[in-house]
């Protein structure tokens, strides 16, 4: 059984680390607040410990949170390790991976928080079980779901010169993975996965040969560009800008024409949070013109970031101008896009586009169009996309309280829904939102129920 294999991991560990503490059974045990008979028992994998006990334990052999990590993903009533190993995921723990072929054992290297390794062996098929069950889905990178992959992304790690195609297809992949993942778990669940494996890129890029790093270079470019997504998201636009500026230089290396307008797309979005719609304008323009082989959509793409900044500035008929730019090109090219081209521009269409300019509408003074926009845009966003969800909710709750005809009560509702949203994603696009909703409501309305209790949820 899975469970079997999984208590015998956690057993190994608890030795390992046991042993590299210096501490013996009875002293374990003493320190633990706990029978040391049950701890042998535990590293035979012949029992499992209750959470409260094994924080103790992790706690007495200094293991940082690896055996509290291990003892989750092992599956319980209302719980499978798929589940638990998904929340789990921030935690980087993969060391190396080894098989053995003659012997039919694979060798997991665990490493704890401060550097130390801990390697537990099991049969292969143990371990494919447990991979298949989702058990070792947080100690191995991203989207790794077999045990060819995963011995194909150690050998990488292990021989950086030879790096495998497959292996950046992998990357490539789990990448796709992160950008849906982010539509419901917003910056704080991934900013750290993503920015460790883009170290871990970066490494195999320094060990290649000159000359041979094009492919990896595609990839790290639209890594840094996820990374300065997540930070910009997260309200951090220092990190956001610096992470853009390593994507593009990435994209300019391999000579990325498409990332590298891309890019000043995204700078451009990054002027817009931190309220330069002069930037916004000028950055969008450029991307517009950039030279090479552009797809269409990115084109599209930059005239609607464009019709942003010009709404800011409280031009309508440039904005208007350009949203119908963008239209057009969308209807024109539809799907016009290679397979490198950035994740987004895969997902970018006419309801995206639709979608995107309600914040403008707002800005121009046509707040009805914008919540006719949001109220179209939400029944078709999937609730399961929360963050994503959250946001347009929020903007929403803004339009209402902007219309000629007012609805506050609606809008604090709205607004008090999404405040939980923000918090567990750390999305700053949604607490700037609700920051601005929250004026408005107790400049406009300072008696209303609703106003208050916004207010206090947002201020704990």
């Amino acid at each position: 059984m899975e469970s079997d294999a999984a208590l015998e991991v956690f057993g190994m560990a608890l030795r390992h680390l046991r042993r590299d503490a210096g501490l013996s059974l009875r002293r374990l045990g003493q320190t633990a607040h706990y029978d040391y008979t049950r701890i042998s028992r535990v590293e035979r994998g012949e029992h499992l410990p209750d959470h409260s006990l094994v924080t103790a334990l992790d706690e007495a052999v200094g293991a940082g949170g690896l055996l509290c990590l291990l003892r989750s993903l092992i599956p319980g009533p209302g719980r499978d390790a798929t589940r638990a190993a998904n929340l789990s995921r921030p935690m980087s723990t993969f060391g190396a991976l080894c098989t053995d072929e003659a012997a039919d054992m694979v060798t997991v290297e665990l490493r704890t928080p401060d550097g130390r390794t801990v390697r537990v062996s099991l049969s292969r098929r143990d371990f494919a079980k447990l991979l298949a069950g989702g058990t070792f889905a947080a100690f191995l990178p991203a989207g790794v779901i077999d045990l060819d992959a995963a011995d194909r992304v150690a050998r990488v790690l292990a021989e950086p010169t030879r790096t495998d195609p497959q292996v950046i297809a992998y990357f490539g992949n789990a990448l796709g993975q992160h950008y849906a993942a982010d539509k419901t778990l917003g910056p704080r669940h991934l900013v750290r996965l993503v920015t460790a494996e883009i170290d871990v890129l970066a490494e195999l890029r320094r060990s290649s040969r000159p000359g041979t790093s094009g492919p990896l270079l595609r990839v790290l470019a639209q890594y840094a560009e996820m990374a300065g997504w997540l930070y910009q998201d997260a309200g951090d636009i220092t990190a956001a800008m610096h992470w853009s500026d390593r994507a593009s230089q990435w994209a300019q290396g391999v000579g990325d024409q498409q990332m590298v307008a891309y890019m000043l797309v995204r700078k451009s979005n990054i002027a817009l949070r931190g309220g330069d719609p002069v930037d916004v304008v000028e950055l969008a323009a450029a991307a517009g013109r950039t030279p090479g082989p552009v797809s269409p959509l990115l084109r599209a793409l930059a005239a609607q970031q464009e019709a942003r900044g010009w709404a800011l500035l409280g031009d309508a008929d440039q904005f208007q101008r350009r949203l119908e730019i963008a239209a057009g090109l969308l209807c024109d090219h539809p799907g016009d896009l290679d397979h490198t081209a950035p994740v987004y521009l895969h997902h970018y269409d006419l309801a995206t586009l639709e979608e995107q300019s309600a914040s403008g509408w707002r800005d121009c003074g046509r707040a009805d169009a914008a919540v006719e926009i949001l109220e179209r845009q939400i029944i078709a966003t999937p609730p399961g996309q929360r963050r994503d969800y959250a946001h347009q909710q929020a903007k929403l709750a803004n339009a209402l309280v902007a219309t000629a005809s007012p609805d506050p009560e609606r809008a604090s509702e709205i607004g008090l829904a999404c405040v939980p949203v923000a918090a567990e994603t750390g999305s700053a696009r949604i607490t700037g939102e609700l920051r601005t909703l929250t004026r408005a409501l107790t400049t406009r309305w300072p008696n209303l129920v609703g106003s208050r209790e916004l207010r206090e949820a947002l201020a704990s």
